[in-house]
């Protein structure tokens, strides 16, 4: 399972929330086209968070943190052909909310306290979290996802989330 996101302006979204089958196939067109690029976050259309969705969320629940940009927020879609479970979407106005508190949440701050164990109770995805360095495993996409949604925010863009 990995967590995906795609940043849309507003006429995009639109569409996207009316049809749920151009926004597969326009996500489907983005991935292809910098697939070979590999854009850097703050450039990219479409972002990963690979296989730390699960352990972001978990780490961003026990911070509190006040938008679901894990799964997303708004449903457009009832189709669960994007993956596991329907697309959602953040509206730009929740984007802007969620870039600003990520950048004042360092990585550091999120993993403080937290014992590999915990995660490994939780069964917080993808587990194996036994192995050592495993919190720090997360770090790098928790930038990047702070980074993408930076750039979505300043564009005022909305954001598409699917876990596929």
């Amino acid at each position: 399972m990995i967590g995906e996101y795609l940043r849309v302006t507003a006429a995009q979204l639109d569409r996207a929330i009316h049809d749920p089958d151009w926004a597969w196939t326009f996500v489907e067109q983005v991935q292809d086209a910098e697939e070979e690029s590999e854009p850097a976050p703050t450039a990219a259309r479409h972002f990963s968070t690979y296989k730390t969705w699960d352990l972001l969320r978990f780490l961003l629940e026990r911070a509190e943190f006040p938008v679901d940009v894990i799964h997303g927020e708004e449903p457009f879609a009832e189709q669960d052909n994007w993956g596991y479970g329907p697309p959602r979407y953040l509206p730009s106005e929740r984007v802007r909310i969620a870039a600003h508190e990520l950048r004042a949440i360092t990585y550091d701050q999120l993993v403080s306290g937290i014992d590999p164990a915990d995660l490994t109770k939780a069964e917080v995805y993808p587990l194996g979290w036994d192995e050592p360095g495993a919190l720090e495993w997360g770090r790098h996409w928790h930038e990047g996802l702070t980074q993408f949604l930076e750039a979505a925010a300043a564009k005022d863009d909305a954001v598409l989330v699917w876990l596929d």
